[in-house]
């Protein structure tokens, strides 16, 4: 296998729909389909057994359901990154989501070259968010940051974590982030720990939202 594969799950309880996305990520070299689930308990069991790089999670599906699965998921293993792929875009359902723990969110009706690239994204750390679910994710955590105590609930950033953390809600990868304010990759992943810290996170994902929330970005 070439060491640059990247393993994935397919999660979605509609056969036809979870057959046509392994065989659309089967033409591609560098991604590895290692198991298939239609439901949130047994990609659970899936993941666990197979242990991906990179699980695509529908949202809506009988029993366990995405969201639930997805923070199962990500706090049993924390090295493997769940990209959601479903046809809904509510608020509570994007919120859900990212709060559990999802690097990504995209909608089916997204052309493949998007998906293989958000894949690729959140592999690699970073965040992938359809344009629309992005634009709604950010009103609302701006709404949110409006009712946050105005001090941003005690948590102050440097303005190099500020401008780090920044570039990382604009889907930026610590190498950009690094090149962009003329720093080491090891020093942007040293303020991006500190930012966590002061968040009280543990990833990319989590981190913007909370910023946001807190009017701090």
């Amino acid at each position: 296998m070439n060491t640059g594969t990247i393993r994935v799950v397919v999660v979605d309880d509609h056969p036809v729909v979870r057959q046509g996305i392994i065989g659309v990520l089967a033409d591609e070299p560098d991604f590895d389909v290692v198991g298939e689930a239609a439901d949130g308990s047994a990609a659970e069991s899936v993941t666990r057994a197979t242990r991906p790089d990179v699980v695509l999670m529908d949202l809506r599906m009988p029993g366990v359901g995405g969201a639930a699965a997805t923070r199962h998921i990500v706090e049993a293993l924390p090295a493997t990154r769940v990209l959601v792929l479903t046809s809904y875009e509510s608020d509570d359902e994007i919120l859900s989501a990212i709060e559990a723990g999802a690097s990504g969110y995209l909608l089916k009706a997204a052309p493949a070259e998007e998906i293989f690239e958000a894949i690729r994204r959140v592999h690699a750390g970073e965040v992938a968010l359809a344009p629309r679910v992005a634009a709604r994710l950010v009103q609302q955590t701006r709404d949110a940051g409006r009712r946050a105590d105005a001090d941003g609930g005690g948590i102050r950033l440097s303005p190099r974590e500020t401008e780090v953390l920044r570039l990382v809600a604009e889907g930026r990868s610590n190498a950009v982030i690094g090149r962009t304010l003329f720093i080491g990759e090891a020093t942007v992943k040293t303020h991006l720990a500190h930012v966590f810290e002061k968040l009280g996170v543990r990833d990319r994902t989590r981190a913007v939202t909370r910023a946001m929330e807190l009017g701090l970005i």
